[in-house]
């Protein structure tokens, strides 16, 4: 009777711990995002994105901007832009005038955090929970943290900012297996925008010469 006790109380216990890892007001937040990202036509924005490497303290600083369309997206970042149609990567990279462009196939790069996936990576692999909530310019944001389930993950940790009354995701927070730091935050976003599938195709016609590198 004891040791049925004993694995009673070991059982609730780590019940109570595994719940504990899937916060269920984090889920309905995420939820609620992701919904809402699977029902808009398309979206452009601008953000602000900054880098700091393991060991420094000073963070590298750039603008961008994204188009995403279900799992296509089209970004522009300094020196470099990458085209996803879904099915193809293109990552094109023009530093004092050399210009180049690497092609993958989209399937090898599953693993990738990518400006689609941000919006369901919660779904598998990771651990959830609601941090808080707080005024940022007159919006109530709420944060969400995710951790990941394997010790071997590329992403250890992601932090998730979310506008509670519209469900947009306002930024995030990237910590990687090496110590890097990657930080997103949109400046302007439209979610009402129809963008055509040719504009996540890489056209070499647009840019020139470039070298290609196909590892398909």
């Amino acid at each position: 009777m004891k040791r049925l006790q004993t694995l009673l109380i070991f059982f609730l216990a780590f019940s109570s711990i595994a719940f504990a890892q899937k916060d269920p007001k984090a889920k309905e937040v995420l939820d609620a995002v992701s919904l809402k990202y699977k029902g808009l036509k398309g979206m452009k924005a601008s953000f602000d994105f900054t880098v700091t490497d393991a060991g420094e303290s000073r963070a590298q600083s750039k603008t961008g901007e994204i188009a995403i369309k279900g799992n296509k997206y089209h970004l522009k970042l300094p020196e470099q832009e990458i085209y996803n149609n879904g099915k193809t990567v293109w990552t094109y990279i023009e530093t004092d005038g050399y210009k180049e462009v690497t092609i993958n196939n989209a399937g090898e790069m599953q693993d990738e955090l990518t400006p689609s996936t941000v919006y369901t990576i919660y779904q598998k692999g990771y651990n959830y929970r609601l941090v808080g909530e707080r005024t940022e310019n007159g919006v109530l944001i709420q944060e969400v943290e995710l951790t990941a389930e394997k010790a071997n993950a590329p992403f250890k940790r992601v932090k998730l900012f979310v506008d509670k009354n519209k469900k947009d995701l306002t930024g995030w927070e990237i910590y990687d297996d090496q110590g890097g730091i990657f930080k997103y935050k949109f400046k302007s976003v439209n979610t009402n925008v129809d963008l055509p599938d040719e504009y996540f195709n890489f056209n070499p016609q647009k840019y020139g010469k470039v070298e290609i590198i196909d590892l398909r």
